[in-house]
């Protein structure tokens, strides 16, 4: 056999054992450990009544899971990974630059971020000013901005608890920890005449506490530190409320209704995203995308809403069905 039909054969040999080491029938999920309750809640409701392989499915976090997502296309990266904020312009550009060039976007529903505590206290009223001054790095004391000197509630306001300031949260990989920066932090501070901008940078004293990706983990602590707030996505509180209560902010309670409407200020939307260059070589990949769309699961009788999901208007949710059935590739245009 002469040389080039030698190297010939041997490529397509190569190229032979690739395609059989990337094309699976497990398909493979990372993200948001918000969505991570709905996400697995599908996978094994995929796994039981489809025949397929039940998914893989792990917590990164958002940043994480996009991170991992947007590596490149192929064997040792994700189908899919969850959300709990929208995939930002730089992610989406690291994605273009790593080949991942179809990109179909879900949004599935909506979620409140709580302030959580044991039930074994009262609830709390507290403004996002409290939370801000709770927890910012740099806080206005007479007029100047300070390294932030408040250990105790009451010395933010003397109408809040005489408590410690606990709070357990989020990391920066975070997508729970994005919005809260965002609903949260810049909104507060963008209301004070000390900052130029909308601050976020978070006390790193020891009273927040990053908590890590798993939002069980943070309710798991308040039934330890009884005196301590979590910040948390609404489903884990629903799913606790045998244990946990949650502080009204700005006077509205984190409900699915006030959520849904927008009257709770602290609310957000829940996404995933879908790597499209995969569906070939994971054949069952747009039947678990189209059942996770389905009415059965986020629609107003949905099973993701008796397990905490605040599902989307029906005309929304049909759009957005539409265009997850279209497989339609979003471009950055979306996100700015």
């Amino acid at each position: 056999m002469n040389r080039i039909l030698k190297t010939t054969v041997l490529a397509a040999a190569v190229m032979s054992v690739a395609g059989v080491a990337q094309a699976r029938d497990q398909i493979r999920i990372v993200g948001s450990s918000t969505v991570y309750p709905f996400a697995s809640y599908v996978t094994e409701e995929f796994g039981a009544t489809t025949g397929n392989p039940t998914p893989v499915i792990e917590s990164t976090g958002s940043g994480g899971g996009l991170r991992l997502f947007c590596n490149g296309v192929g064997e040792g990266t994700p189908d899919i990974t969850n959300a709990s904020r929208r995939m930002k312009v730089v992610e989406f550009e690291r994605c273009a630059e790593n080949g991942v060039t179809d990109i179909t976007e879900a949004k599935i529903g909506s979620d409140g971020i709580v302030m959580g505590q044991s039930n074994t206290n009262d609830v709390v009223a507290l403004t996002r000013e409290d939370i801000f001054k709770a927890v910012a790095a740099m806080v206005p004391v007479d007029g100047e901005l300070v390294e932030n000197p408040y250990t105790n509630w009451s010395e933010i306001d003397s109408s809040l608890p005489d408590r410690e300031i606990s709070i357990y949260g989020p990391p920066t990989t975070s997508g729970t920890r994005d919005a809260f920066e965002e609903l949260v932090m810049e909104s507060a501070s963008e209301e004070m005449d000390a900052y130029e901008e909308g601050y976020t940078d978070i006390r790193s004293d020891g009273v927040y506490i990053d908590a890590g990706e798993n939002d069980n983990l943070i309710v798991q602590r308040l039934s330890e530190d009884t005196g301590a707030f979590g910040i948390f996505g609404y489903s884990f509180l629903e799913e606790n409320l045998n244990t946990l209560n949650a502080a009204t902010i700005d006077g509205v309670a984190p409900e699915a209704e006030a959520i849904s409407s927008g009257d709770y200020p602290v609310a957000r939307s829940l996404w995933f995203y879908v790597k499209n260059q995969h569906a070939d070589d994971v054949p069952p990949l747009y039947d678990y995308v189209d059942m996770f769309m389905s009415d059965m699961m986020i629609g107003d009788d949905g099973y993701l809403r008796d397990i905490g999901l605040i599902v989307l208007p029906e005309d929304e949710r049909e759009e957005w069905r539409q265009a997850v059935a279209d497989r339609t590739t979003m471009s950055a245009d979306v996100l700015k």
